[in-house]
């Protein structure tokens, strides 16, 4: 137990770390715009890796790096908490339409993102 939640702390920081310059990324590429581009952005690109590790991972019989790999990596790089959090200030802000699309661009395009990357893991098998 002790080494697994090791593996799932050290995902975690290297995930946020990631989170955190992706972030960085895209404000620099894009400016700073009010809209919550770099947590879109993860969420998208967390959701395409995760439907690529989910399918490769099960298919070669790894899943002891699910912790490491599932829940660090990717738990500390996609951010549905602080989407949530965008999402409402937002909304709080009286840019409902802005809300509206940030909420559905992140769900639809997530999902779009994991299937996408199960697809490519699965056509590559």
């Amino acid at each position: 137990m002790l080494v697994t939640t090791l593996q799932v702390a050290l995902g975690g920081a290297i995930g946020a770390a990631a989170r955190y310059l992706t972030g960085v990324g895209m404000a620099r590429a894009f400016g700073v715009t009010g809209f919550p581009l770099g947590v879109l952005t993860v969420n998208v690109a967390g959701s395409f890796a995760m439907g690529i590790l989910a399918a490769a991972l099960a298919r070669r019989g790894l899943a002891h790096l699910n912790p490491f790999l599932m829940t660090g990596v990717l738990g500390g790089f996609t951010t549905f908490s602080a989407f949530s959090l965008e999402a409402v200030i937002l909304w709080e802000r009286g840019q409902a339409g802005q809300a509206a699309l940030y909420v559905a661009l992140s769900v639809i395009l997530s999902i779009g993102g994991l299937l996408a990357g199960l697809a490519l893991a699965r056509s590559l098998a």
